[in-house]
């Protein structure tokens, strides 16, 4: 296994400890800040694999599948936690999730048709966006403009996930197209 799976791989450990210390009572002062500290290491890996795997030519099919799924579920695995906890709106959740199922399916069409559906610039920025929604969520300062930058990207991550996702259709419409 080369250095960019085993980073994807590791991410994915990193998720049960993440949600762990973040909804676990027995650390009710400190837990969601080692948490926070686990998800910004996590994040930090999907930044890493990609970039070390297309510097040195090491994309791998494993990679291929694996790295966009330990972003989703990371991602909605610290979604699902502050919707649990009221910290996040379940619409928000609600949205990204079925957008997420879409594109799967979606993929998964393409795939049977012999077409291979990249991953887009919007998808990143709106990786991107959710983790840093995430990290604000978490990080959680009791400020007017905190809670008000918090909110603007919460606000973008979800226009994203929707712009990211008109983006993969229009881009692939040819999938859709009855293939008889």
């Amino acid at each position: 296994m080369n250095l960019p799976n085993k980073l994807t791989t590791f991410r994915v450990l990193l998720i049960p400890f993440f949600v762990f210390f973040y909804i676990s009572p027995y650390f009710p002062e400190y837990g969601r800040y080692i948490a926070l500290g686990i998800f910004i290491v996590a994040s930090l890996t999907d930044l890493l694999d990609g970039k070390i795997a297309r510097k040195y030519n090491l994309v791998t099919n494993f990679g291929k599948f694996m790295d966009p799924l330990a972003d989703k579920v990371l991602v909605c695995s610290a979604m699902v936690c502050m919707v649990g906890l009221g910290e996040l709106p379940s619409w928000i959740l609600i949205v990204i999730i079925c957008r997420e199922f879409f594109i799967s399916g979606f993929r998964l069409v393409a795939a049977e048709n012999g077409i291979v559906i990249a991953a887009s610039y919007w998808g990143k920025f709106k990786t991107t966006f959710q983790m840093l929604m995430v990290i604000l969520i978490l990080v959680n300062l009791d400020f007017g403009w905190y809670r008000i930058l918090t909110l603007v990207v919460m606000y973008i991550a979800v226009i994203l996930t929707i712009v990211s996702l008109i983006d993969y259709v229009y881009k692939n419409r040819e999938v859709l197209k009855d293939q008889t």
